[in-house]
């Protein structure tokens, strides 16, 4: 069954959290890599439901971004220590699934955020869609440029999901605007650098950019700064609605970003491993509504992901 999530402050996980009783339960966390505020986000969110329910948090994530190999070493690791459940975030969503079959094997309970894994067994599934978070999000760029111009697009990962579906809801987008023009795709691989550095070269060959539709914050924001370095305007817009791309919208450096939360599937992933080690009710297929970020709603996105709080289990479903 999916679950829908409440709006505003519930959305945001700024709500009180209700206290468990003190079980001890030991979760081991996936999540991507280091870099990405996004993730950093849902190791916060993690660590917020965790303590919430008096249980033990272990992170891994690899010290070479995006390794799907190290992920895979950490996961044999996790089989010998036996943690009671696992939430993770797959590196390669196609890739992960021996190790998913590692974790079945060793008959621990695994929730699945984010990326959807092609292949596993989960006793849930936490994340977004992309795909609408990319249209709806594009719709607020093509509106705000007037139906025309010219517009980059900015992919992540070269076949990672959420930049595929993204990317697609963006183009998806665009076929409702004729009078806007795609000059170029290209990825910069969820980075804020290489997101720079790619700016960089399209300015050269399309120095009549007027928009700029980045598949994440971090590849917005780097487009941002290459923007500012050339003395060049475009419209950006990214998906994440993390702190900085809230500050830059606000500051008018970014026009919008869909509101993925990853703190907000931090805490939902790991409230439910523990509640499926508690035995009690889940939903086994959780998606956050489509939300974009602007300036007419950016104040409700301003508190620092440390300062917020997961919201209570009751709170958060709505059957």
């Amino acid at each position: 069954m999916r679950a829908s999530i409440l709006a505003g402050a519930c959305a945001l996980g700024l709500l009180a959290p209700a206290l468990a009783l003190a079980d001890g339960e030991t979760i081991a966390l996936f999540t991507k890599n280091q870099t990405n505020p996004f993730f950093s986000a849902e190791r916060v969110g993690a660590e917020k439901a965790a303590a919430m329910l008096h249980a033990k948090l272990l992170e891994y994530v690899p010290t070479k971004a995006d390794s799907i190999a190290e992920q895979m070493s950490q996961i044999d690791d996790v089989v010998v220590k036996k943690p009671d459940a696992v939430v993770i975030v797959p590196v390669d969503y196609k890739a992960i699934g021996p190790g998913i079959a590692k974790l079945n094997a060793a008959g621990i309970p695994a929730v699945n955020i984010t990326d959807r894994s092609a292949d596993g067994r989960f006793v849930a599934f936490v994340g977004a869609d992309d795909y609408h978070i990319a249209r709806d999000t594009a719709e607020v760029l093509l509106k705000a440029m007037g139906g025309k111009g010219s517009v980059v697009i900015l992919e992540g990962v070269p076949g990672s999901l959420t930049s595929q579906d993204r990317v697609r809801g963006f183009r998806d987008a665009l076929k409702d605007y004729p009078g806007v023009r795609v000059v170029a795709i290209q990825p910069a691989n969820y980075q804020r650098l290489q997101g720079m550095q790619v700016m960089e070269n399209l300015l050269q060959s399309h120095p009549d950019v007027a928009g700029v539709m980045a598949a994440n914050d971090a590849m917005a924001i780097g487009a941002v700064d290459a923007l500012s370095d050339a003395g060049h305007k475009a419209l950006v817009i990214g998906i994440n609605a993390t702190r900085e791309a809230v500050d830059a919208i606000n500051s008018g450096h970014m026009l919008a970003s869909g509101d993925y939360n990853g703190f907000l599937q931090g805490c939902i992933g790991t409230m439910i491993a523990i509640r499926v080690l508690r035995h009690e009710p889940i939903e086994s297929d959780v998606q956050l509504p489509v939300v974009v970020v602007t300036k007419a709603n950016a104040a409700a996105y301003e508190a620092p992901v440390a300062e917020r709080n997961c919201p209570a289990w009751q709170d958060v479903m709505r059957r």
